[in-house]
């Protein structure tokens, strides 16, 4: 083999390689991308979420003036969870961001529960046609969460499976590709759907 043929084989094999690192990084990169997308799906419902929340308290403010504690209760963990939102926002996939999210937001649905459960002993407010249509934007937006949730989850797996895999591991590790947390909520539901009885 001649020196040209053997340095023409080495170049050959070293545009593979290349072509290989760069196939295997646009790829996490595009991975990268899908969950961060999957998350902003997630935040778009979140914050149609906590814009519903001050609307819901103000419309009851007016049936339950003497459950004051509870209605402050529900706005102090809306900001909690807002707050929260932002934090994950502006990291998503960040295990600290994830957890600190998921915390927020299940001191959100714990309150939101108590508000349900207490709102049950006021009959009218039961009966109030502008409750009962936040309360159905609300369920309907918890369902919209569900899904980008899910979505988001699924994302995130399909990027951590690749950055485990052999080869793209190494190109994950040498230009710091970390893995993505799952954002889990609590399965309890916020409330059931108010039934009016006349």
């Amino acid at each position: 083999m001649s020196a040209a043929a053997a340095l023409l084989f080495v170049l050959l094999l070293f545009g593979v390689l290349i072509a290989i690192v760069v196939v295997l990084y646009n790829g996490l990169v595009t991975a990268r991308n899908r969950f961060q997308n999957a998350f902003s799906q997630i935040d778009v419902q979140l914050k149609r979420r906590y814009d519903l929340i001050p609307n819901l308290v103000e419309t009851a403010r007016g049936y339950m003036q003497h459950e004051r504690e509870t209605l402050e209760a529900v706005i102090a963990a809306r900001s909690g969870a807002s707050t929260a939102r932002q934090r994950a926002a502006s990291n998503p996939g960040e295990a600290g961001a994830m957890a600190g999210l998921a915390s927020a937001e299940a001191g959100l649905t714990g309150a939101l529960g108590r508000f349900f459960a207490l709102s049950e002993s006021y009959p009218q407010l039961k009966a109030d046609t502008t409750m009962n249509n936040l309360m159905e934007e609300l369920t309907s937006t918890e369902n919209r969460i569900s899904f980008a949730r899910q979505a988001y989850n699924d994302s995130a797996t399909d990027y951590n499976t690749r950055i485990e895999k052999v080869p793209a591991n190494i190109i994950a590790g040498t230009f710091n590709f970390t893995r993505a947390a799952l954002l889990e909520f609590a399965d309890e539901p916020i409330h059931k759907a108010p039934s009016v009885k006349f």
